[in-house]
């Protein structure tokens, strides 16, 4: 029995690979297929449970956490078998390397995130609120400490401990907070750039205060304890002074729109070894090497996102998970049994609920924040992730906490996290402007309408589309001056990558709608600018943040916020050199199908073919053709009324050819009315900016013959849904007339616009637009001027000034 034992202690390590099944080697008991195992489970693992979560708003980190958990002893662990079959104790060590190794290089992104120049620009307000958020919560857990030590940590070291307890109920999960921010459409609002601003104040003070318990928690004397402290000053000093000067030679040296250097990344990431190496050395974990590098790495210019782009998918996809069953392994909910257990979990969650929202609210109040936006903010800001777990896993590995109190901790994380959305949810209604919402279309549904100013959204995902879009808008501006009004709102894309904060904090930081910091923004800045100065139209770039499944709300709440007339939306497909389309994906597609299914007004579909070529036509120099296809009904109508716009342009000549259906329309009556009135118009110019003819085709080919030899025309206007047979196979979106003008089976090189009026009966959904449906509330002067509320549910107006103070 001695001997087995003592074979046991000193059994032989892991060989790396095996010699496969057919040579009677178990996989599972060699390291590297083991891993591979592992990696696998806990990739289907949890991204099962988050695509389960989907439904409920909540971030990954949530299925993470509890992946980690189900995966540990509280549950699949359960079962001996598994445990030792999948994660062996002899296997734990390398799992652990490889954990620690893709958390080192995550911790690296982090950093790379957090703009140290934006956190000193961060105003007094959201300084205030970060303080409070720190110090109210880290008082409140070194009380919740003593109550530990009395009952179930009785052996801990007092100083560490206190810090420790301190530290992991004030931190903030800055990360999170930013995706529970964009699923609630809050990111680019004022409660949530308040709240951003005051995460990145606190994110850098708990790695501070963290630092400060990893350097007490040591074995030796406080001496010692005091020369970590101060060696780890001195590192800092050295990345700033040394590091910095080098990093920022490289960033230099990588200037836009040429490749990064391959040495250059390759020297990075070795930097940000040795970087963790020397922390490791000094005894404040390796994990502060690597964000203190990614912290000094320049943000301008192509050098950080192409360090991202090399190193975050990896990561973030394969290797942080494995932290994530790393602590879970280390979480033993069974741990947790017995009335004074339990009723230290229910403590320490009111504490960290109690301090953290508490302290947030007293402060938001005080600097006049209204109620219902403090306990908002008071909510967000305690939202818990990634570094929590950090925390606590230093703390279980430094012998601070044992199995019991680390499980308890663990649950407050995931609850404080888990309830964060849907109070936020239930909390924060924002406001909706109280002025009447009376122009829907184009039309307008009363003379006065018609004569008002016309509010167009126009949305865009790409620099690409903007020239055309500014074409359209500018042949669209109507008679006398300040007739339209444009809301140029950028369409991005945020992605569960966590780079996608860093869009945000550029976004935000160089007051543009635009992510990337060179020549194209400059250009399209330029564009706006000019077409603002020199057009009799006013324009206001915004910017909608969101993921694709939910960046319609973000539309279609800002096309009610501004009282839009009729929303722009770009085609899923972008044309080709050969003059083909190429589909961005089903994805996009959907955007616009929702936009269409819920839009307040009336929507228009752009199939982009370079109208006035790739850069702005100048006012006086505009001189397009359209041709406006009629067969009856609303949208048709619509259209009608849209070209009819447009001909008012004196450098635009609209002919209108109205086609006799193959079947009756059932708005015959307002046909003719629509009719009547465009032909009284051809009469009273004389300049031909407006022709109509008639034509006699019922059967699809004269049809077609027809509208072949408009082909020449740069712009097409017509009806979504017209009372006629398709004229392709297989209509998409653009209804039956407008798919064929989109196909490659017609040849031409104009631009598509395909307009749906807006229809209450046919679009339930926008009845919450209503104003009379909701209280009033005050409106902001200057955006009322504008035309919308003061602050939007999911979209930031952008000013041309940039202007980041949020005191």
């Amino acid at each position: 029995m001695a001997g087995h034992a003592a074979a046991g202690v000193c059994a032989a390590p892991m060989q790396a690979t095996s010699h496969g099944a057919f040579q009677g080697d178990n996989p599972l008991d060699y390291a590297l297929p083991l891993a591979i195992l592992q990696i696998c489970l806990v990739v289907v693992v949890t991204r099962g449970l988050a695509y389960l979560l989907r439904p409920l708003r909540q971030p990954r980190v949530i299925a993470e956490i509890i992946g980690g958990v189900l995966l540990g002893p509280s549950a699949l662990g359960r079962s001996s078998k598994f445990l030792h079959a999948v994660f062996p104790a002899k296997s734990l060590p390398v799992l652990d390397t490889l954990a620690n190794l893709g958390l080192l290089f995550f911790l690296f992104l982090v950093g790379l995130e957090l703009d140290i120049a934006a956190i000193r620009r961060t105003g007094k307000k959201a300084l205030a609120i970060a303080l409070a958020g720190i110090s109210v919560p880290f008082a409140l857990g070194i009380g919740t400490s003593f109550a530990f030590r009395a009952t179930i940590v009785k052996g801990a070291p007092q100083a560490p401990f206190l810090v420790f307890m301190g530290v992991a109920l004030s931190i903030t999960a800055f990360p999170v907070l930013a995706r529970i921010l964009a699923e609630l459409k809050l990111l680019t609002t004022d409660i949530g750039r308040m709240a951003m601003s005051a995460a990145a104040v606190n994110d850098v003070a708990a790695w501070i205060l963290l630092a400060l318990a990893v350097a007490l928690s040591g074995d030796g004397s406080p001496i010692i304890s005091l020369w970590v402290l101060l060696t780890a000053t001195g590192f800092v000093i050295a990345v700033c002074v040394l590091l910095r000067p080098l990093l920022a030679w490289m960033a230099h040296r990588s200037p836009e729109g040429e490749p990064v250097k391959e040495v250059y990344i390759c020297a990075t990431l070795a930097i940000v070894l040795a970087a963790g190496f020397v922390t490791d050395v000094i005894g404040i974990h390796a994990l502060f090497g690597a964000f203190m590098v990614g912290i000094v790495v320049p943000k301008d210019g192509p050098f950080a996102g192409v360090l991202i782009e090399k190193v975050e998918d990896l990561i973030s996809g394969l290797f942080l998970p494995l932290y994530f069953v790393s602590s879970g392994l280390k979480t033993d909910v069974a741990t947790i049994r017995g009335a004074k257990s339990w009723g230290l979990l229910v403590l320490v969650i009111l504490n960290a609920c109690l301090g953290k929202i508490g302290g947030t609210v007293l402060a938001s109040l005080i600097v006049k924040i209204p109620v219902r936006e403090a306990v908002a903010l008071g909510f967000l800001m305690n939202t818990k992730g990634l570094v929590e777990l950090i925390v606590l896993n230093i703390g279980r590995d430094r012998k601070v906490l044992n199995d019991e109190s680390f499980a308890i901790m663990v649950l407050m994380a995931l609850f404080t996290t888990f309830i964060t959305t849907p109070i936020v949810m239930a909390i924060y209604k924002p406001a909706r402007p109280s002025a009447p919402y009376k122009r829907r279309t184009v039309e307008g549904g009363a003379p006065a309408d018609a004569d008002s100013e016309l509010r167009v959204l126009a949305c865009f995902h790409s620099n690409r589309n903007i020239p055309t879009l500014l074409n359209l808008v500018e042949s669209t501006r109507g008679t006398g001056r300040h007739r339209l009004a444009m809301y140029a709102m950028h369409l991005v894309e945020l992605s569960e990558r966590s780079s996608a904060i860093s869009m945000v904090h550029r976004t935000r930081r160089n007051a543009m709608p635009f992510f990337n910091s060179g020549d194209k923004t400059e250009q399209m800045v330029v564009a706006f600018e000019a077409f603002q100065q020199l057009s009799a139209v006013r324009v206001k770039p915004m910017t909608a943040i969101s993921d694709l499944e939910t960046i319609h709300r973000d539309v279609i709440d800002s096309a009610a916020e501004k009282r839009a007339a009729v929303v722009i939306m770009p085609y899923h497909k972008l044309l080709q050199h050969d003059g083909s389309f190429h589909s961005l994906g089903s994805q996009y597609h959907a955007v616009n199908k929702r936009v269409l299914r819920g839009a307040p007004c009336s929507v228009a579909i752009l199939v982009d073919r370079g109208l006035g070529g790739h850069s702005q036509v100048a006012a006086k120099n505009v001189e397009f053709s359209v041709a406006m296809l009629f067969f009856g009904g609303a949208d048709d109508r619509e259209a009608l009324a849209y070209a009819t716009r447009m001909s008012e342009h004196p450098g635009v000549a609209v002919t209108v050819t109205r086609f006799r259906p193959s079947r009756p329309s059932s708005g015959d009556a307002a046909d003719e009315a629509a009719m009547e009135a465009f032909k009284g118009k051809v009469e009273a110019v004389k300049d031909g900016s407006a022709m109509y003819e008639d034509v006699e085709a019922s059967a699809k080919e004269e049809v077609l013959q027809a509208i072949n030899s408009l082909s020449k025309s740069n712009m097409f206007v017509v009806g979504r849904m017209p009372p006629t047979e398709p004229l392709v196979e297989r209509p998409e979106e653009l209804g039956p007339v407008g798919s064929y003008l989109a196909s490659s089976e017609f040849k031409t090189s104009a631009s598509v616009l395909v307009i749906k009026r807006y229809d209450p009966a046919t679009n339930p959904a926008s009845k919450r637009f209503d104003p009379k449906a909701r209280p009033p509330v005050a409106t902001d002067v200057e955006d009322e001027e504008m035309g919308g509320a003061g602050g939007s549910a999911s979209v930031v107006p952008v000013p041309w000034t940039p202007q980041n103070d949020l005191a």
